[in-house]
């Protein structure tokens, strides 16, 4: 299990990685004092979880959420139990009170061991498993396969689910490289549709196609993206 810690007290960093020593399985890979220095460690692909604090300079922990393309696992590590609804509310396997106590970080290391087994065998890792949303006071850390559709907004992606629609701060070309291709399909160059959320698909002017999508409505599809649609889906034409 590969780990980083982000913590801005360096006692607090050192006495996480004694208290990992005692777990064979875990490898401290990066240590982060600020959110920028946080986002570009966790920004490996190979990192499987991030022990994190919540207030630090530079922004708070989930600020760093926010700012990353691909979200580790996470049990923030914080002496503060202001935020442990809001901590949940974005999946963190854990909320861990300081001072650390062993049995609390092992519990915690096992739900994470469980999470890695539970996806061993799903899609390659290169692949977006979540994303980090938030509007607002509210966050969510969404799994991919959740998301109804995909709406470029400038540089920013709109993200429709469970009828929630914020906005993401990353581009729709650069998420689409990291979505699979055969369950998201780029409906034009402003949608990608999620196909599993396809309630039916009817004709429009000029040959074109209206894709109606559960829980969110109807998308055209773009005249050059229709005989894709229609072979994926096999459409007589």
């Amino acid at each position: 299990m590969r780990v980083v810690i982000v913590d801005d007290e360096r006692l607090a960093r050192d006495e996480l990685r004694r208290l990992l020593h005692a777990h064979a399985d875990v490898v401290v890979v990066g240590e982060a004092a600020t959110a920028d220095e946080a986002v570009a460690c966790a920004a490996d692909d190979d990192v499987d979880l991030l022990l994190l604090d919540i207030d630090m300079p530079g922004g708070s922990g989930f600020d760093v959420l926010e700012r990353l393309e691909r979200v580790p696992r996470v049990i923030f590590t914080t002496a503060y139990d202001a935020f442990a609804v809001r901590a949940f509310e974005v999946n963190a396997l854990d909320y861990l009170m300081k001072p650390i106590h062993p049995d609390r970080l092992a519990a915690a290391l096992d739900r994470v061991r469980a999470t890695l087994a539970g996806s061993a065998e799903a899609a390659p890792r290169q692949r977006l498993e979540r994303v980090f949303v938030r509007d607002g006071e509210r966050c969510w850390l969404i799994p991919v396969a959740s998301i109804a559709l995909l709406e470029s907004e400038g540089n920013y992606t709109r993200v429709c689910f469970d009828g929630n629609r914020p906005l993401v701060r990353t581009p729709l070309q650069r998420l689409e490289g990291r979505l699979d291709p055969a369950v998201f399909f780029r409906a034009s160059r402003s949608h990608i549709v999620n196909l599993r959320f396809v309630e039916r698909i009817d004709p429009a002017v000029n040959d074109g196609l209206i894709v109606h999508l559960r829980t969110v409505g109807e998308v055209s599809v773009s005249r050059r993206q229709v005989r894709r649609l229609r072979d994926a889906w096999s459409i007589d034409r």
